[in-house]
């Protein structure tokens, strides 16, 4: 449990020795750097982010969701942040960090008001509908690299797959999807760009938002814009970026996640030839093994207190290891595997703050489409590079591959 503690030395030398979230080793291998961190420090551990700024990294299961589950010791509006004064107004990662007026920092009542509001816009979203409007997108891209022998599962299908649905449920045009993906990559990889990303994201939400306040549809956006909680277009612009960023990622990721782990483990042969079942197991194996949201910033203590054995200083940050905590030993079998049908795992994160419920189903019927109809239109796919030439995406929150080429035989549109 979390208890309070005395105020940590001035300087926080806890922080002396931190490990870098970044770097090849960190891009390449996360999992055995969460294994030596878990041997040096326990479910709690000092690490920095770009820039040398530090931070507690949780990556223990049950510490992740004391913290998760505790807003009243663990607050989730940035503002409360003791290292702001230090940080430098272009640090790339600022986008993800920043205090802003959205459903994402929200606490207390506001965040209940914003939260019941999204949540009942997600929940109207009909699955049969959604199912049938993936199959259609999904055959659409796989027509366009279906005649080639060859594609890149990234690039042209589990990022765009996503994005196109996600356009039509939160009312945008099609048309704007390849300045959303760019903007999005942008933002995320927490290069020097990423704060234009965001400001692209922001501007593309709020014409959306104004265009659905005089011409109403059926989507998100119109069912946000007509709410009992009344809120106004800021917010809603804000709290859509917000799914966006939180739908389309994860998603996208945990697609070719899950594709890289049929490609590559036998365990999971039978997919390539229909096997409903193992897709639903390799869907779930990839949340545990490669969850797509691999770190998320993050909680700030509103007090001096204790957790998992260290002591944490009023505003210090406090980042969600979801991937670690995944791996943590105490919720695996002594193999190191998960139990077999085991969905116990972190990667919608927990508490309040986590992943709603409507999204979850919505973001599965996605992710099973896309591979469904991948297969059945390819049953030959294939990896067309060896496994370790694999390149993971250089992010310190999204745990993805930069691409996944994969060969198979020439087929025709359907």
């Amino acid at each position: 449990m979390t208890e309070p503690a005395a105020t940590p030395p001035p300087g926080c030398p806890a922080h002396a020795g931190a490990t870098p979230l970044y770097g090849p080793r960190f891009q390449t291998d996360p999992a055995q750097l969460y294994r030596e961190l878990r041997a040096a420090h326990g479910p709690v551990a000092p690490v920095e982010l770009a820039g040398g700024v530090p931070a507690w990294l949780v990556i223990g299961y049950r510490e992740l969701q004391l913290v998760t589950g505790q807003p009243q010791l663990f607050g989730r509006d940035s503002a409360r942040w003791n290292a702001w004064a230090d940080i430098p107004e272009n640090w790339p990662l600022k986008p993800m960090m920043a205090p802003v007026p959205s459903i994402l920092y929200a606490e207390g009542e506001e965040h209940v008001r914003r939260s019941r509001a999204v949540t009942d816009a997600l929940a109207a979203i009909d699955p049969y509908e959604l199912r049938k409007h993936c199959e259609e997108v999904a055959d659409r891209l796989i027509d366009g690299f279906a005649g080639r022998g060859e594609a890149d599962l990234v690039a042209e299908y589990a990022h765009r797959m996503p994005l196109l649905v996600l356009c039509r449920l939160l009312g945008l045009s099609e048309e704007q999807a390849p300045v959303l993906t760019e903007a999005l990559l942008t933002m995320l990889d927490g290069g020097p760009d990423a704060p234009a990303g965001a400001q692209r994201l922001l501007a593309v939400m709020l014409d959306v938002v104004r265009e659905k306040a005089e011409h109403p549809g059926n989507d998100i956006a119109t069912a946000m814009l007509q709410h009992e909680a009344g809120l106004e277009h800021d917010e809603i612009m804000r709290d859509l970026r917000v799914l966006l960023i939180a739908g389309h990622q994860p998603c996208s990721y945990w697609i070719s996640n899950a594709l890289r782990l049929m490609l590559t483990d036998e365990r999971f042969a039978a997919s390539l030839s229909g096997g409903r079942r193992s897709i639903s197991q390799a869907l779930n194996e990839a949340l545990w093994e490669d969850t797509p949201t691999q770190i998320f910033a993050g909680r700030w203590a509103t007090r001096d207190t204790q957790l998992g054995g260290q002591r944490i200083a009023a505003g210090d940050m406090v980042l969600l290891g979801l991937a670690g905590a995944n791996a943590d030993p105490s919720v695996r079998r002594p193999d190191g595997r998960p139990a077999e049908g085991n969905r116990a795992h972190l990667s919608y994160s927990y508490g309040e703050h986590g992943c709603p419920f409507p999204a979850q189903e919505a973001a599965e019927v996605i992710a099973t489409m896309a591979i469904e109809v991948l297969l059945d239109r390819l049953p030959d796919l294939r990896l067309a590079v060896a496994e370790h030439a694999l390149v993971w995406r250089p992010s310190a929150w999204v745990r993805g591959l930069v691409a996944l080429p994969v060969s198979f035989s020439p087929g025709y549109s359907v």
